[in-house]
């Protein structure tokens, strides 16, 4: 039975703009930070069979790929009114026009984003994202990528502040290749192969496919294509094994085997540039003066850009001031600090969230509300109101290179 007519009563009742109930993600592999606001009784409430809950996704109308225990609507966010709730992707999938806009819908045919929160105690293994080459002989879709550092959420930075990105120069097939021969004998020692950067809360970097990285331990904003292909390279992670199954889960069969294929999945001009953190490593740029928008009682900046699949920014609202802000796309949005209004909404920062609780910290707005304009509201008199907005491809705001 279709919700088209849930759809529209939402859409009619929101100006535009409807409530995401929070959408939380396990990973079996990987240790939960706890800096997301689940409450700490719910980190394993999927089972601790399943992993720990460590990420946190957005405005999601992709299915999480977490192997034969994912359940059908995992990694799947609803849309919330009048205490029913119905999938996003429902709602792209039968009317997207009023969500994204028909030249959107007919470009893209769809929501093509994924973003989330993911939060670890420790790095993750040093692993790569298909191109659309390599993903597609999986029949999915190849992932580019992009962190931020949302200094709200990092209040400690856990165990390994740091991420190996990439590989030194000069570093040759030959040397990961015997990384790879010695996976069962422990450490394949592939760490030694790169270099870490210190990961700084409000910066961020882009990562493109085929490129290796093993992100930190700092809660980390994401917005990627919507995809959830990846392939581990590095075979022991603070002393826990990483099984050959997550090296080769988005490869075809007859290639699990074969060295020479992982090698070429990897793209080693991008691996091995020598520049790699200047051409990589993204602070926040403005997306307006400084001082007109401080007399318009706000400032906003760009912290994903220069890539054609996606883009965010940070908005912040001061004290006690309200604002019209348009934007030429539609976007999701999660609130980070305060509490106001945004639109007909209300929306606060919670404190702790109850697994299945429903919250006003998630939102999206449809291409048309953006454009007309959203009036956003800082209730409180003494902290800023601060919230980060994501955008698919079709935002033709976004910076199309590096500016900072």
């Amino acid at each position: 039975m279709s919700n088209q007519s849930f759809f529209s009563e939402a859409l009619a009742a929101g100006d535009g703009v409807v409530r995401l109930a929070p959408c939380w993600v396990p990973r079996s592999f990987l240790m939960p930070g706890g800096r997301l606001k689940l409450d700490p009784r719910d980190l394993y409430a999927l089972g601790a069979h399943r992993g720990g809950i460590d990420e946190r996704w957005f405005s999601s109308t992709t299915k999480a790929a977490n192997g034969p225990l994912t359940a059908p609507d995992e990694g799947l966010s609803y849309l919330e009114f009048n205490g029913k709730k119905a999938l996003l992707k429902e709602a792209i999938d039968t009317v997207g026009d009023k969500f994204l806009g028909s030249s959107v819908m007919q470009k893209h045919n769809g929501w093509n984003l994924l973003c989330k929160f993911f939060d670890n105690l420790g790095p993750i293994p040093h692993h790569l994202h298909q191109n659309d080459e390599f993903a597609a002989r999986v029949n999915q879709k190849g992932k580019p990528e992009a962190y931020y550092f949302p200094p709200q959420y990092n209040f400690k930075g856990n165990n390994f502040p740091y991420t190996f990105m990439g590989l030194n120069p000069g570093v040759t097939r030959a040397d990961v290749k015997r990384c790879l021969e010695r996976w069962n004998e422990g450490d394949n020692e592939i760490l030694y192969l790169s270099r870490a950067f210190k990961l700084k809360p409000g910066t961020g970097w882009q990562i493109d496919p085929g490129i290796l990285h093993a992100p930190g331990s700092l809660v980390t904003y994401e917005p990627q294509v919507n995809s959830d292909v990846f392939a581990m390279y590095q075979s022991l992670v603070e002393g826990r094994a990483v099984g050959w199954e997550l090296l080769v889960k988005d490869v075809p069969p007859k290639h699990h085997k074969d060295l020479e294929y992982l090698l070429d999945m990897m793209d080693w001009p991008g691996n091995t540039d020598p520049e790699f953190a200047e051409h990589r490593h993204f602070a926040p740029a403005p997306v307006a003066p400084l001082d007109e928008m401080k007399d318009g009682g706000y400032s906003e900046t760009w912290v994903v850009y220069s890539t054609p699949h996606y883009s965010a920014k940070e908005l912040t609202i001061f004290p006690g001031r309200s604002v019209t802000i348009k934007d030429p796309a539609a976007y999701g949005l999660i609130l980070v600090q305060g509490y106001g209004t945004l639109g007909k909404h209300e929306i606060e920062t919670p404190s702790l969230i109850r697994f299945g609780q429903m919250t006003k910290d998630e939102l999206f707005v449809t291409a048309d509300a953006a454009a007309e304009g959203v009036v956003i509201t800082n209730k409180s008199q003494t902290e800023n109101l601060v919230m980060l907005k994501h955008f698919g491809p079709g935002n033709p705001a976004a910076p199309t290179k590096k500016l900072v």
